[in-house]
């Protein structure tokens, strides 16, 4: 048996649960992870994920040396032209790969930090000089901690003045982010997940939960089981959860809006409204109620194909108990009229006073592990840390003096979202991208048209684990650390701020994220001749997040000491507040809660004899995001390949069997994968996970945006599905090879 050299306690790197972890170390290596059961969030448990998918750490096809492409390293700038005469992922790894070739301009060589980071700052700066703040552009990172997120958004904020910053909240809960600002004045969960088990009555909708955010699942199970609450399951899919529903409304992709509207209709007309609740703290009533009136249950059926009747009985489930909550995912939020949706599941809340009490309460589950994190973190291009409006000069002055910018410096213009800067990628627009962590080219929708974007850019820095789909794109890589291998914290879905701790140090010359974008920083800045501008060097990540405090005052009260075992729920304004599980007991945030009339609009497009499935997308329970880490793992062999669903009644129309080969096509492009004939899917619908890149579910999606959240529309496109041959499957190991290493 083998005896760790210690066990550390940190913060699982996936799902937006924040499982505790405890990583057992033996000579610098990880050999086996189990989790303590005096955690509160998750109790001891763990999904497949947490507990074995941490050997990506040690994967061979890691980088752990700085890279540059060739014509960088000989100062021929033009080189960049190179990028349009070759496609990049042919050539991604070519230098280190087949050495033989004759070498390109393009070419990958390894270098080291000095180097690399002066090449970053140099063409960085240059471009900045040449053409202005709007032509820099950086995403940050939804699994890097808030303390990596910080230091990145705040170099460019204070050194190119720019808020063209984003990370992949905008590709996942923008639209629930936009509806809580609006009606309530804030974006966050507002109870805590263990208070299902409080619960009588709780709505799951656009959420596979059981594959999603598994430990919260075993609670939602758990409530049911053991308290008798009774559970409602909005979905398109029979999720695991319909087993433990007591209803369950299977409606058509994208008509959240007519089916929680029907709700509210039945709750109105019924006189199930908390009136009280209404009249002390919700405004905009009597304007709601008026757009409520052609929102009947017969008038949604007929859109949703869910029957009324069980609308109905949904309704007064969820009006007439004691405590009751609604939790939801992206197929709420990724939607064009995503921002409409969340404030339909938002005015279910205000009419019954279902909100302000443990046991109650809107809860948007948060995709990855430090999306909640990143976001306070100011990793937005509308907010600066805290959710503080960029344009308002009251929050832009205090940042300018924390980060000793001279008055007026730094911009109130709002930025570009993640899918804007890409679409802005041209002369004239966007010409230099900083990537920390994220991967667009397996994330964004209509990955065909993404391609033809990153290609514009004239600049690119990637800082990765791995040189994924986007990071042979880039002219410059910098190795970053794992989770496993630097501190700092993580916010989980429920605004809980939890420690994350190095097991070992890093592999190979990698660094934790912020210190790379504070050793670049420094060089930035005296390159601009700022030598007295924002302040770089920290000692430790504690003091970045103390920073953070000095006006995100949601944080104020969060110190490393203070959350070394069990963490610690935001808002917590000062040294000595407890922390807060339950938000809004008293007020909301903009005083009054808010009525917004809504109207039905459709999906971007409709099923039609062309294309007469509807195409809706997801996770599944072994990967994760755009698989650079769990298709690195070992738990890749447990779901190897990507998998289309289809209803056994539309298999045996088109003459598909369970794994046959199909070709799935939409208006943007197509992908061939094995079939899988199930019942999990309803008639007229198909699902594919978005983790593999031999088959990349977005080359097919839409990107329709939401209006007011920009978020892009990824659970409703219209498809085509014909039987295809073995042969034309893709060869996994070769586009692996040229894509993703």
């Amino acid at each position: 048996m083998i005896q760790a050299d210690r066990v550390t306690r940190t913060t699982c790197p996936y799902c937006g649960v924040g499982c505790t972890l405890e990583l057992h170390v033996k000579q610098n290596f990880i050999y086996k992870v189990t989790s303590p059961f005096d955690s509160p969030v998750n109790h001891g448990n763990l999904c497949v994920k947490g507990r074995f998918g941490y050997d990506f750490i040690y994967h061979p096809n890691r980088i752990t040396t700085p890279m540059a492409r060739r014509y960088l390293l000989q100062n021929d700038y033009q080189g960049a032209l190179w990028k349009t005469r070759y496609h990049a992922p042919e050539l991604g790894n070519r230098s280190l790969t087949n050495g033989n070739d004759s070498p390109t301009p393009w070419d990958w060589v390894e270098t080291d930090w000095e180097t690399a980071l002066n090449l970053a700052a140099d063409r960085l700066t240059h471009i900045y000089q040449r053409d202005g703040s709007d032509a820099m552009a950086v995403y940050c990172c939804a699994k890097a901690t808030n303390e990596d997120n910080y230091v990145l958004q705040k170099m460019f904020r204070a050194l190119f003045r720019t808020n063209n910053v984003d990370h992949c909240t905008r590709l996942c809960h923008a639209g629930s982010v936009v509806a809580l600002q609006q009606s309530l004045g804030t974006s966050a969960m507002s109870n805590t997940a263990s208070q299902v088990m409080l619960n009588d009555v709780f709505i799951v909708t656009g959420s596979n939960t059981t594959e999603n955010h598994p430990i919260i699942a075993l609670q939602m199970k758990a409530a049911v089981r053991k308290r008798g609450a009774k559970m409602i399951v909005v979905d398109p899919r029979r999720i695991e959860l319909v087993d433990f529903a007591e209803l369950w409304l299977p409606l058509k992709p994208g008509t959240n809006v007519p089916l929680f509207s029907a709700m509210a209709h039945v709750i109105v007309k019924e006189n199930l409204v908390n009136w009280d609740f209404v009249r002390t703290r919700t405004e905009g009533f009597e304007g709601y109620v008026e757009s409520l009136e052609k929102f009947t249950p017969e008038y949604a059926e007929a859109i949703c194909d869910v029957p009324a009747e069980n609308i109905r009985q949904a309704a007064r489930l969820y009006a007439t108990a004691k405590n009751a909550a609604i939790y939801w995912g992206m197929g709420i939020s990724q939607l064009s009229h995503g921002t409409a949706s969340a404030l339909s599941l938002v005015h279910l809340a205000l009419l019954t006073g279902h909100i302000g009490r443990d046991g109650t309460g809107l809860n948007p589950l948060r995709g990855q592990n430090n999306v909640q994190g990143a976001s306070d973190m100011g990793a937005m291009p509308f907010h600066y840390p805290g959710y503080m409006l960029v344009d308002r000069e009251e929050n832009a002055v205090q940042w300018e003096r924390l980060w000793k910018v001279e008055p007026g410096g730094l911009s109130r213009k709002l930025g570009l979202t993640t899918t804007e800067i890409l679409e802005h990628a041209h002369e004239g627009g966007v010409r230099a991208l900083y990537i920390m962590g994220e991967n667009p080219m397996m994330t964004e929708p209509n990955l065909n048209r993404t391609r033809q974007h990153i290609e514009q850019l004239e600049f690119l820095v990637v800082q990765d684990l791995f040189l994924n789909e986007t990071g042979v794109y880039a002219d410059v890589f910098l190795p970053a650390a794992s989770f496993a291998e630097k501190d700092g914290t993580f916010t989980n879905t429920d605004r809980r701020v939890q420690r994350v701790r190095a097991a070992h140090p890093p592999r190979g010359q990698a660094r934790p994220d912020w210190q790379i974008v504070c050793d670049l920083a420094k060089r930035i800045e005296a390159r601009l001749g700022r030598p007295t501008s924002a302040g770089w060097d920290y000692a430790h990540p504690e003091q970045i997040l103390r920073e953070v405090a000095q006006v995100n005052l949601d944080y104020a009260g969060i110190t490393y000491e203070r959350i070394e075992k069990v963490g610690l729920q935001y808002p917590a304004p000062t040294l000595d507040y407890p922390g807060t599980p339950t938000l809004f007991t008293e007020t909301f945030p903009r005083g009054r809660g808010r009525f917004i009339p809504l109207d039905y609009v459709p999906v971007m497009e409709q099923a039609d004899d062309e294309f007469p499935f509807i195409l809706t997308t997801g996770r599944v329970l072994e990967h994760w995001h755009g698989g650079t880490m769990t298709r690195h793992s070992v738990i890749d062999q447990v779901y190897p390949e990507a998998r289309v669903e289809i209803h056994p009644a539309d298999a045996e129309i088109h003459g598909i069997r369970d794994g046959d080969p199909v070709r799935v096509r939409s208006r943007r492009g197509e992908v061939v994968l094995r079939a899988s004939v199930t019942e999990k899917t309803t008639v007229g619908v198909v699902f594919i996970p978005f983790h593999f890149v031999e088959a990349a579910a977005n080359l097919l999606t839409n990107d329709a945006l939401d209006p007011q959240a920009k978020i892009p529309e990824f659970k409703a496109c219209a498809v085509q599905i014909f039987p295809a041959r073995e042969t034309d499957l893709p060869n996994p190991e070769a586009i692996l090879r040229r894509g993703r290493y």
